[in-house]
């Protein structure tokens, strides 16, 4: 059984800079457990290829980077994932939106075009997509604290709190820690077996509290140029007719072009249909809104986060696509008090759900770690009791 002071459950964006605020601070005891194969969560990319973007890349590669999950972010608006950026050294761009947006009013109708919009303040993306703040961060941990592959499914407090994970093909790993920041959406806290049960309340807190990203599907079409741009468009669209409800240009600055969309077909409508129908329909919806040259991308993803285990549940499966009001972030009695709190972007006052949600909750839950100061070989010297918060 391997031990450590703080045992982080989750290797998304906020279990990420938690742990990176931890090494900051001169804290190595902690362990990073993580469901996935990979680190990154919610944070999923893919190459030019379409395939994912997991293992080493060449330095041209890297530039060739297309997000399935979270795109954007507001610097003006959100300083502090602005700040953590600049500071890793990474390279942003704004969001292309010059030229007019086509418009599908009607399933009967042709689609019109109309004069786009700048949003304000501007949405902005990173240079490699935002899996490279996801590397960016992962480059700054100790590896040997990182634990992929380990999905817990119990946890039980005595003296400290003893986790339990079990990976792909079944093998059972235990691990003991005197703190846990879940840095997982609040409804996933529903598949960990919590010994004794959490407080009534707040476990329904938990449950109630929609997965941000889990009801969306995002379709991506690749491509050699951005032909659309020839045509005084965006890329940008709005579409009852579908299947893809809202389109953007997705092109990397000094790589491919690309498209993108929101499905606007019910999860639970698209789990009737095959990727490969899904992707047909919505080559043709491209081409409507932008010509025949969209039919033929060089290569094209679908990514349905409403059957991805690791994000959505059930419920999440017939939610609204809306960011909901934070929780609580942590028991205020009981057993569990003081030994256990939420870190994922949903958890955040601020953003929840945004990406500068999870670096604002992740941030908050490690600044009420009294943090011990590191002797001279950078090992903690005492015990941290978890400060509550809600």
């Amino acid at each position: 059984m391997q031990s450590a002071r703080i045992a982080i459950v989750g290797a998304g964006l906020s279990g990420l800079y938690a742990a990176h605020l931890l090494e900051r601070q001169g804290f190595y005891d902690y362990l990073l457990l993580e469901a996935r194969d990979e680190t990154g969560g919610r944070i999923a990319s893919v190459t030019a290829t379409g395939l994912p973007t997991a293992g080493a890349v060449t330095t041209a590669d890297t530039f060739d980077r297309f997000d399935l999950g979270p795109t954007w972010f507001w610097p003006d608006y959100q300083p502090e994932l602005g700040h953590l950026v600049q500071r890793l050294g990474l390279q942003v761009f704004t969001q292309f939106e010059t030229g007019d947006m086509m418009i599908e009013r009607s399933p009967n109708e042709p689609p019109t075009r109309a004069p786009g919009y700048a949003s304000s303040p501007a949405s902005v993306r990173l240079i490699g997509g935002m899996g490279a703040l996801v590397k960016a961060l992962h480059r700054t941990l100790d590896p040997t604290r990182i634990k992929a592959g380990q999905r817990v499914r119990r946890m039980c407090i005595g003296q400290q709190v003893l986790l339990e994970s079990e990976t792909a093909t079944g093998t059972v790993a235990s691990w003991q820690a005197e703190h846990v920041l879940l840095a997982l959406p609040p409804r996933l806290a529903e598949g960990i077996a919590f010994d004794p049960v959490l407080p009534a309340a707040l476990a329904a807190q938990w449950k109630k509290t929609a997965t941000w990203m889990a009801p969306h599907a995002k379709y991506l079409a690749i491509y050699d140029t951005p032909f659309w741009r020839d045509q005084g468009l965006s890329g940008a669209a709005r579409s009852i007719r579908g299947p893809m409800a809202e389109i953007h240009d997705a092109s990397m600055p000094g790589g491919s072009a690309a498209l993108f969309g929101f499905l606007g077909v019910p999860a639970r409508a698209r789990q009737t249909v095959s990727d490969e129908v899904l992707r047909s329909h919505c080559r043709a919806q491209l081409v409507r809104l932008f010509g025949a040259r969209a039919a033929s991308p060089m290569a094209e993803v679908i990514k349905d986060w409403a059957h991805d285990p690791h994000t959505a549940t059930a419920a999440d499966r017939d939610a609204a696509a809306s960011h909901a009001g934070a929780p609580n972030v942590a028991p205020d009695s009981g057993p569990w008090q003081g030994h256990l709190a939420g870190i994922a972007s949903e958890w955040s006052p601020q953003f929840p759900g945004y990406l500068a949600g999870a670096i604002e909750a992740a941030r908050l839950a490690v600044q009420a770690l009294p943090l011990p100061p590191a002797d001279a070989a950078g090992a903690p010297s005492s015990t941290l009791p978890l400060g509550k918060r809600t």
